[in-house]
């Protein structure tokens, strides 16, 4: 036994090999939110809004592990509106997929527009209004991706130690990822605009679930892996392009 696990429990094993999975799975997605916002901010801000965005996706999932009651309490029917009852956890997930699915929103009519180019759609690059901007929507994002992921746990095993170790190993896993995937995320534009497609999907399958429609996430965790895998591809082809056209300039620089 160690820290409430039985360690000669092949069922304690699978439970938490399983749940570290799945909680690095729903880690980058956070990732991926950190690392967008993140990027729009001066490298060294960018840097301190990652470790400080990774510190509080730890922190509010340590922090939920002793109120399970009360995130069970969450699905506790809050009201009825049009013959449709919602819970307090159905409007947390309402409320998170509003907010992925604008900001998704935003960034892509921004990109498209140029105007994130320009230094347009907020306070001044590397003000303290924009760092302060960046962490509270960071902050906003944490709190719906931390509740979906201890609910994914409680759901999975009732044994909230196991639960700890696999959120305290999945955030361990973003830290090592973190600066990785924003490097890649920011020097590849066409890997953010399907990021930020990605993020419009994972907000309405949030709010598809606030409103009591499940969609099985094995579905979306396949199309985005078949997405990414062309987008793969995709970069492939333009890095051979890119060869064969600086071979062919190197050819005609040498007659």
């Amino acid at each position: 036994m160690l820290f409430g696990i039985d360690l000669a429990s092949p069922e304690a094993w699978i439970s938490l090999v399983t749940l570290v999975a799945l909680e690095i799975v729903l880690g980058v997605d956070n990732l991926v939110v950190i690392a967008i916002i993140s990027g729009k901010l001066p490298p060294d801000q960018a840097r301190t809004s990652r470790q400080i965005g990774l510190a509080m996706a730890a922190g509010i999932r340590l922090a939920l592990l002793p109120a399970i009651a009360w995130v069970l309490s969450l699905k506790q029917e809050a009201f009825t509106w049009l013959g449709h009852s919602f819970a307090w956890k159905d409007l947390v997930l309402l409320g998170g997929g509003l907010f992925l699915i604008a900001k998704a929103t935003l960034e892509i009519h921004e990109r498209v527009t140029a105007a994130h180019l320009l230094g347009h759609g907020g306070p001044a690059a590397g003000s303290s209004t924009r760092f302060a901007f960046a962490i509270v929507q960071i902050l906003l994002m944490n709190l719906v991706f931390s509740l979906d992921s201890i609910i994914v746990g409680i759901g999975l095993t009732p044994n909230v130690a196991i639960i700890a170790v696999a959120v305290v190993l999945s955030v361990l896993a973003m830290l090592v990822l973190v600066e990785w995937v924003s490097a890649f995320v920011m020097a590849n534009p066409t890997v953010i605009m399907l990021a930020l497609a990605f993020l419009v999907m994972i907000g309405m399958v949030l709010m598809a679930d606030g409103f009591g429609v499940h969609v099985p996430k094995e579905f979306v965790y396949v199309a985005m892996a078949f997405s990414a895998m062309v987008e793969a591809l995709n970069l492939l082809a333009r890095r051979a392009a890119a060869a064969v056209a600086a071979a062919a300039g190197g050819r005609r620089a040498g007659h």
